[in-house]
C-alpha cells in the first residue's frame, strides 16, 4: 500500500502513472466528498465505450481498487445495498495521497467515518450530478457552470454581521436558446419544515442584499430548487412559503426527488 507520506519524487511517479480518467475520478471524488461505485461507473465507465457491460464492470473494478490501493481514494466501511451489491456498492471518499496530488486548496481533511444521514444527503447530492450529467451527455441540455460544497456558499451582510450560505449545489443549465440558473437544496426529509422555512429566509435576505446580482454577468438571483422525496412533503413546503408573507413567492421552485433533472431542464411549470 502506498505511504501517504511519500516523497515529493514518489508523489510525482505517482502522479504521471495516473490515466486522464483517474484523474477525472480524483477530482469529482474530491469536489463531491463522496460517490458510489455505482455513481463513478455511471460518469467514468460508460457501456458504450467498452466491447460489453463486463467489460467497463471489470475496467471499473480494476481502477478503483487500484486508486483504493494507492491511497488515492479511500472506501467507506459502509456500503450501499450490502456486500452482495459488489463492488458498485462500495462508497469512495479522497484518500490523503489523493489530496496530496490534486494539491486541493486549505489545510489537508482528517477523515472520519461518516454519519449515516451525512452519508445519505451526501450521496443523494452526488446522483443529482450523476443524472445531470448523463442528461447533459443525452443532449437534453448542457451544463454551463455547476458548483458543489462548498464552491457554491456564498457570504453576505446581514442584520447580525455576515451571514454564511450553503446551497448544495449552483447549476446553470442551457436549454436551446435559454440559460437557467438554480441554488439547489436536497431535502432527505430528515429536517422539519420550519429549518426549511429558515434556510428560505437565508436566501430571501441574500437576494435582498443585491450581492449575487452584482456578482453574477447576466445581473439575475438564480432560483432557489428543493428537491424533496415525495409529493406531500413538496406539496406542505409549497403552502408554506406561500403563506410567509415575507418570502417571494417566485424566488422558490419546489419539485421531488424523481422529477428532478426534468424540473431543473425545463424549468417551472
Amino acid at each position: 500500500m502506498s505511504n501517504p507520506r511519500l516523497g515529493s519524487r514518489g508523489l510525482l511517479s505517482l502522479q504521471l502513472e495516473l490515466t486522464e480518467r483517474g484523474v477525472a475520478i480524483l477530482r469529482q471524488v474530491g469536489d463531491l466528498r463522496l460517490m458510489t461505485g455505482k455513481q463513478i461507473a455511471a460518469i467514468h465507465f460508460p457501456i458504450d465505450e467498452h466491447p460489453s457491460a463486463l467489460a467497463a464492470a471489470r475496467a471499473r473494478s480494476r481502477d478503483l481498487s487500484r486508486l483504493t490501493r494507492q491511497q488515492l481514494l479511500m472506501r467507506l466501511q459502509r456500503r450501499i445495498g450490502g456486500v452482495r451489491a459488489g463492488s458498485s456498492s462500495h462508497i469512495y471518499a479522497l484518500g490523503p495521497v489523493g489530496q496530496r496530488i490534486l494539491a486541493l486548496n486549505g489545510p489537508r481533511r482528517r477523515f472520519r467515518e461518516p454519519s449515516a444521514i451525512f452519508v445519505d444527503h451526501t450521496l443523494a447530492v452526488s446522483q443529482l450530478v450523476v443524472d445531470l450529467t448523463l442528461a447533459a451527455r443525452n443532449g437534453q441540455c448542457e451544463i454551463l457552470n455547476l458548483q458543489a460544497e462548498p464552491d457554491c456558499w456564498r457570504t453576505f451582510s446581514g442584520a447580525a454581521g455576515r451571514v454564511l450560505l450553503r446551497p448544495d449545489l449552483a447549476v446553470s443549465v442551457g436549454v436551446t436558446e435559454y440559460e437557467m440558473s438554480y441554488f439547489v437544496e436536497v431535502d432527505r426529509g430528515t429536517e422539519h419544515l420550519p429549518a426549511l422555512l429558515r434556510k428560505c429566509h437565508t436566501y430571501e435576505a441574500y437576494y435582498r442584499s443585491g450581492r449575487e446580482q452584482q456578482t453574477n454577468e447576466h445581473g439575475v438571483f438564480p432560483r432557489v430548487c428543493w428537491i424533496v422525496p415525495e409529493a406531500l412533503r413538496a406539496e406542505r413546503l409549497g403552502r408554506a412559503i406561500e403563506s410567509d408573507r415575507q418570502l417571494t413567492k417566485g424566488l422558490f421552485l419546489i419539485t421531488t426527488t424523481d422529477q428532478a433533472i426534468d424540473t431543473l431542464i425545463r424549468g417551472p411549470a
